[in-house]
Parts: structure tokens; sequence; C-alpha cells
């Protein structure tokens, strides 16, 4: 039997990196809660990438560092941003017209939740563990809490945002489960980050074009341009540098930690900028994603079952 690799510790430097991490990940919703006002979806998502890929490929040449000409490899680009990116990006600015910011963040908080799924049924080394299957019920328990009685009632606009939102963490868990295979491409962290922004703004440009012509739409305040170069620059290019400098200092289940921490700053961004309010179902929702969050996670249980009598 081959031994359990150990969770790096996580020091000073890793916290602050992973706090600064979520609060710009958070802030993205509030970005997006600005721009869809007054710029439709598409739109948006192509300039975030966009923006975003043309700054992540500045910083590449900096230093040093090219992207491949593989033809597999950008195959994988095209399915990663897919997945990673175009898909989950357009619903969520799509559902954000409809629902809160802070809503969609607590909502967004699934994807390690799916992610648990999708890897049982995908992968031969991610089954089910008693703890995984707690978190996934007190996790769905939090979505049906959150949506509420609306959707008994009918399929309201909320209901139907939300489920865009919890659409768009399913394509970030189908995400998760690909990019194990860029382990086997030998690309660093930063490449594999601007090969897929590249494809998929690749991909979003003809989609933008057609669908929504946004050379025909009027122009946008200066609110709404502030809050797009902002999503693609701190939300997207910073945010993707800070992930994968993470990744290698403290491991792929300490930064998932992260996902806890993002609907704390997103709802706090929309109750003082966007004056949006929680009602109780939402934060009673948001405690069960929670606890589903850390039975996934396992380590506050095992800290709990080590501790003496």
């Amino acid at each position: 039997m081959t031994a359990t690799p150990r969770t790096p510790a996580m020091g000073p430097t890793e916290w602050a990196m992973l706090i600064a991490l979520s609060v710009l990940w958070g802030g993205s919703f509030l970005f997006i809660g600005i721009a869809v006002k007054a710029v439709p979806p598409l739109t948006i998502v192509l300039a975030r990438v966009g923006i975003a890929a043309l700054a992540l490929n500045l910083v590449l040449r900096l230093s040093g560092q090219r992207l491949p000409i593989d033809g597999r490899v950008w195959v994988a680009f095209a399915i990663m941003g897919l997945l990673n990116n175009l898909i989950p990006f357009s619903l969520i600015v799509w559902g954000q017209a409809r629902i809160p910011s802070g809503v969609a963040s607590v909502l967004n908080a699934m994807t390690p939740v799916f992610t648990v799924i999708v890897a049982h049924f995908l992968t031969s080394d991610e089954k089910l563990t008693g703890n995984r299957l707690a978190g996934v019920a007190l996790g769905f328990a939090g979505v049906a809490v959150m949506i509420g009685p609306a959707a008994v009632m009918g399929l309201g606009a909320d209901v139907i945002g939300a489920v865009a939102v919890l659409l768009a963490a399913l394509s970030y868990a189908f995400s998760g489960i690909f990019g194990r295979r860029f382990r086997g491409y030998g690309l660093s962290p930063l490449v594999a980050a601007t090969g897929q922004l590249t494809a998929t703004t690749a991909m979003m440009t003809p989609l933008a074009v057609l669908v929504e012509q946004p050379w025909t739409l009027p122009a946008p305040g200066l609110g709404p341009v502030a809050a797009i170069v902002a999503l693609a620059l701190a939300s997207t290019a910073l945010a993707y540098i800070l992930f994968f400098r993470i990744l290698t200092a403290a491991g792929a289940v300490n930064l998932s930690l992260v996902t806890l921490l993002i609907p704390v700053s997103a709802v706090f961004f929309g109750a003082i900028f966007l004056h949006e309010a929680l009602a109780a179902r939402h934060l009673a929702g948001m405690g069960l994603i929670g606890l589903g969050l850390l039975a996934i996670d396992g380590r506050l249980f095992a800290a709990f079952r080590r501790a003496p009598a």
C-alpha cells in the first residue's frame, strides 16, 4: 500500500495569499453585478477572458516562458477553457442578472460538492467516503433551503438564475477532473492558465460576435467599464497567478479552503456596494453548505475526534 500524501502546512504567507484570493474571487461577483446592468453576458465574458489572456501572455513572455505548439495540448486547453471558463463564466453572469451576487457566490460554493460526486464516477482514486457523502447531503440541503418554496410555486427568475449558477458549479467540477491530465504534459502552472484563457478567448469571440454583436450596443458608462477591467485583471489574471502559487506552496487540499471564504467577501461587497440584503433562508442555506464543505474537507471533524475527552 502507498502512504497517504501529507497535506503541506499553511504558514502566514500562504494564509495571506488564500485570503487575498478569496477577496479577488469574491470581488468578481461584485464586478459582474455592476457590469451586467449595462453590458450583456457574453460580451462581459469575452472582455474578461480576452483582457486576462493578454495580461497573462505578457507575464509569460516577461518570465521567459512560451506557449506550447503541440496540437494535443491545445485541444486540452480548449476543453479546459470550455469547462473552466466559457461555460461557467457565461452561466454565472447570466444568473447574476436574476439573483443577488451574494446568493450566486454561495451557490457557487457547491463546486467541491459536485466535484466529489463527479470524481466518484469518473476516477478510480476519488471515491465517496462517509465524510464526503455527509458533505454532499448537507450541500444539497443548503441549496434546497436557499431556493425555498419558490421552486414549488413555479420557476421564477430567481430560481432559474440559481439553477444557472449551480450548472456553472457543475461545469467547474468537470473541469477539475479533466484538469488532472495536465500533470502529464509537463507544463508550468502559468503556461496552463495562459493557454486555457487564450483558447477560451478564441472560442468566445465568434460566439459573442454572432449572438450579441457588441459593436452595435450603446457605449457603457465608466462604472461598468471599470468593473469589467477589474474583473479581468484582478479577479481573473491576478487571481490565477495567486491560485497556482498557493497550489504549489500548500497543495490542492489547502487551496480548496478558499471556497469557504469566497461567499464572505462576496456577501460583504454585495451588501456595501450593491445594497443587497440576504433573506434568512439564504443565511441558513449558507450555513448548511459551509458545514457540507467542512465535512468534505474532513480535517475539522478529525480534530474533534483527536481531542482528549
